[in-house]
């Protein structure tokens, strides 16, 4: 059996789509098969509070075909039957579940303002960094957005811990009356004359924060 922890790391699983995707509810678990390889085999994958385990049945005597998990195991049929395979759980992973990277309370009805008001979805630039995310507005592509996680020293503040961060447009004469360096700062990693940086931390209520995202969002229907 497969366990998926890894593919899952910072992912949520929505379970309304897996029913969508063929998945049956029994019980409290969730199941799917599917067969490959010409019927030779059948995937079956379990969703279990929250887990997500696979394995892979050879048709004709009903045991669980292992070699595709062993990575010392090659050949052309089971190099094909692995890839067809892990097309399937890739495929699972990419439709049925969403990043879940950021955690506070602040983060999460942000993405929901955002989503619920503008349509828009976050979006993950970098692989390499997925504590890095953006918000684009549709009309033009630019961004109005940013939401992070970072070292608190980062903004200058005495400390190691991770915070999160959002990261707006605001006008560019009156940044030096909003910047107090202690809930609201000059821009981090982007522009510092043109956006700036708010600690998800409560600091800074979700209404007012509300109202700089609209602000952050008219101020990128202008840019060229």
């Amino acid at each position: 059996m497969r366990k998926l922890d890894i593919e899952l790391k910072n992912r949520e699983i929505n379970f309304n789509k897996l029913l969508e995707y063929g998945f049956k509810k029994e019980q409290n678990k969730y199941l799917y098969k599917e067969k490959i390889c010409n019927n030779q085999f059948e995937i079956i994958v379990e969703v279990l509070n929250n887990n997500m385990t696979s394995k892979l049945i050879d048709a004709i005597n009903k045991e669980e075909y292992i070699l595709v998990d062993i990575k010392d195991s090659i050949g052309e049929f089971v190099g094909k039957v692995r890839e067809e395979y892990d097309k399937i759980i890739q495929d699972i992973i990419d439709k049925c579940t969403s990043m879940n990277i950021f955690k506070s309370m602040e983060a999460k009805e942000i993405i929901s303002y955002i989503k619920n008001k503008y349509q828009d979805e976050l979006e993950y630039l970098w692989d390499k960094f997925p504590e890095n995310a953006i918000w684009r507005n549709k009309q033009n592509n630019k961004w109005y957005g940013l939401i992070m996680i970072i070292d608190e020293n980062k903004l200058g503040i005495k400390g190691n811990k991770k915070i999160e961060i959002i990261d707006l447009r605001y006008p560019k004469d009156d940044i030096k009356n909003i910047v107090d360096n202690k809930k609201i700062f000059k821009g981090y990693h982007m522009n510092k004359n043109n956006w700036i940086t708010i600690k998800l931390d409560g600091s800074v209520t979700l209404k007012e924060i509300y109202n700089l995202i609209d602000i952050s969002y008219n101020i990128s229907l202008n840019c060229k």
